[in-house]
């Protein structure tokens, strides 16, 4: 058997654990949530984010999916309302909108009085099979990198108080990742800058999809030596995957009582519109690792990124 027929046996294997560990309930010890317990999940009409929704309100959380067309987002709700799950509701977001955003971070407060769980679905993919066009590289980064952030930014003040913390789950891929193998940086200097956790900042962040875009513009990308596989698309996942380390630093500054955990995850190639429905991992394995990183008794972790409910390496 190859190299690639045992890596995908061992992935099956681990997809067919978490499976059986999906059918585990929660000890009454670590379920630190209830009903109070609010989770925001963008993008979460459809796909992976409707199944993260479901998820977590099956759990016992009361669930806020958003979506950028209301209409669809109230239907979403119904469809979780017949499947018996009633602590779900719904509002429209437009994550590249800070209007909208504003906009939901106040009825969000009014409402329930701020959130808990912040779960960062939202997300645009516009490469499929062997395709790499940076056509809407813009609007991939806007939506990916720059609406996560603004997601955050606008969210920390309104996550609630509590010995549990509050959590941050950022949708992500290991196509961002900073030294995978095949798709990685080829700038040794910025990605040293990006490894360090003391020179990591956010405006070298924004420094460096500002460059890339500005490559994409006057046609010069190819020979940046950006990731050669989807690359507006990973380049907006590793700008998230290097905010989140960025913001898990900044955040464990706070006072217990008040702290924020921040993770991203991976949720493999899911048959859903984001991969033109080519994926070959189900919607619910995907959905799995960033309603387990919601949820973590006792958390601690922060800073980190996971795919099949285990840490790899950013």
């Amino acid at each position: 058997m190859g190299h690639k027929e045992k890596a995908k046996e061992r992935k099956e294997k681990r997809l067919q654990e978490i499976s059986l560990l999906r059918t585990i309930p929660y000890a009454d010890h670590q379920r630190w949530w209830s009903k109070e317990t609010i989770a925001v999940v963008t993008g979460g009409n459809r796909g992976i984010g409707f199944e993260i929704s479901r998820q977590l309100a099956d759990h016992g959380v009361t669930v806020i999916l958003t979506s950028r067309d209301a209409s669809v987002g109230v239907e979403s709700i119904k469809v979780l309302q017949e499947g018996g799950l009633q602590d779900v509701a719904c509002h429209q977001l437009d994550i590249l909108d800070p209007s909208s955003v504003a906009e939901f971070g106040d009825w969000l407060k009014e409402n329930y009085g701020g959130l808990d769980i912040l779960v960062n679905n939202a997300g645009v993919n516009f490469n499929f099979g062997s395709n790499n066009t940076v056509e809407h590289a813009n609007l991939v980064i806007e939506t990916n990198y720059f609406g996560t952030k603004r997601m955050i930014e606008a969210m920390i003040p309104l996550m609630k108080p509590s010995s549990a913390g509050g959590r941050i789950v950022n949708v992500s891929s290991r196509l961002g990742r900073l030294n995978g193998k095949r798709n990685r940086l080829e700038n040794e200097d910025l990605r040293e800058k990006l490894s360090n956790i003391e020179t990591l900042t956010e405006e070298l962040i924004d420094d460096m999809v500002a460059t890339f875009l500005k490559q994409v513009e006057d046609g010069t990308w190819k020979s940046g030596g950006w990731p050669p596989t989807f690359t507006d698309y990973s380049m907006s996942k590793l700008a998230v995957n290097a905010y989140t380390r960025f913001m898990a630093h900044k955040l464990s500054e706070r006072a217990d009582g008040e702290k924020i955990f921040i993770n991203s995850y991976c949720p493999g190639w899911v048959k859903t519109a984001l991969t033109g429905y080519a994926g070959s991992v189900s919607v619910e394995d995907g959905a799995d690792s960033g309603v387990w990183l919601s949820l973590l008794p006792d958390q601690a972790i922060t800073g980190k990124f996971f795919a099949e409910r285990r840490e790899i390496n950013f």
